[in-house]
């Protein structure tokens, strides 16, 4: 495989998993703007855009936060390059160079979601109904993982595709998270609602209630979705899935296996630091720079895997 396919791969995964992660982002600030007073609303909606660290891209082309130009901006922006319609789009354009050694049936996915997303209009957000159109970004994002998981070979184009996928998922959790202990600590409300809004939010109400009932709290939230190992939109849970995929991966740009090493030791050290935590460290009052060091880390590893297999000419990142 050359490293130039081996990161177009990658970044199909990243792509992808980040149009998801961004659909599942936007639906927990849509439902958290509901709540409170009508003049905290473009506070609220600011807040979006700086959870995706997209002020400065968005005071480009807009001078204040309203709904619909804040999921204008986020959904079908041709000019912001981590909007949905970006994304997909990209994750496109990285699988159509590698049409020949892929099943059919992914590109087939894939052109449907990006023809259906670049058809729609800003008016078509609001009148579906936010919570309906991005179930339907999830949904579609969801039929190319069951191809990808039902036609592709477990080769090392698999692996490297799963490598993006769990990284991403890794850094977009910590992001959910992080946004709403925000959003608790300045809006100083209760957090049951918002709590549980992230749980619908990441799919994961019944599977958090089969393990704390009705209990909903910071700490059983973080518990749950830093530290799990049976959910799969966990954090530890796609740590142990990345680990594994880097080291299946036999691709490696020398002959010596040092960089492929340095990429799978730091996931493992990531991981064994999850394994350490306790329940005092889930509290509200230490939970926001732990997210803050896990998104570092995610950044850290993203940068020693390119380093490890990929070179400076790849697909665009």
């Amino acid at each position: 495989m050359l490293n130039r396919n081996a990161e177009a791969l990658f970044w199909v995964g990243r792509y992808m998993e980040r149009a998801e992660n961004h659909a599942r982002l936007i639906d927990v600030h849509y439902h958290i703007q509901q709540e409170g007073d009508y003049e905290r609303k473009e506070q609220k909606w600011e807040r979006l855009i700086q959870a995706l660290g997209a002020e400065y891209d968005y005071s480009r082309l807009y001078g204040t936060y309203s709904q619909k130009d804040v999921l204008t901006f986020i959904t079908l922006s041709r000019d912001y390059s981590n909007s949905l319609f970006s994304c997909v789009s990209q994750a496109r354009g990285n699988l159509r160079t590698l049409r020949e050694k892929l099943p059919s049936e992914m590109w087939e996915v894939m052109n449907s979601f990006y023809l259906w997303l670049g058809a729609k209009q800003p008016d078509d957000l609001l009148a579906e109904g936010p919570h309906s159109f991005y179930k339907a970004v999830k949904e579609r994002s969801g039929m190319f993982y069951g191809v990808q998981q039902s036609v592709m070979l477990r080769e090392d184009e698999w692996y490297f595709m799963e490598s993006g996928k769990y990284l991403e998922r890794a850094e977009n959790t910590v992001r959910i998270l992080h946004s709403v202990i925000q959003a608790i600590l300045e809006d100083q409300a209760p957090p049951y609602l918002y709590l549980l809004t992230v749980l619908k939010s990441v799919s994961g109400y019944q599977a958090f209630r089969k393990y704390y009932a009705d209990a909903v709290s910071v700490e059983h939230l973080m518990e749950f979705l830093i530290g799990s190992p049976q959910f799969p939109r966990s954090i530890q849970f796609a740590f142990t899935r990345l680990e594994e995929c880097l080291a299946r991966i036999e691709f490696a740009l020398s002959d010596s296996p040092l960089p492929k090493e340095r990429s799978i030791r730091l996931a493992s050290r990531v991981k064994a630091e999850l394994d350490c935590l306790e329940k005092g460290q889930m509290t509200l009052p230490y939970v926001r720079p732990l997210l803050d060091e896990m998104v570092l880390a995610c950044q850290k590893l993203g940068k020693t895997i390119e380093c490890s297999f990929f070179t400076l000419e790849g697909a665009t990142a």
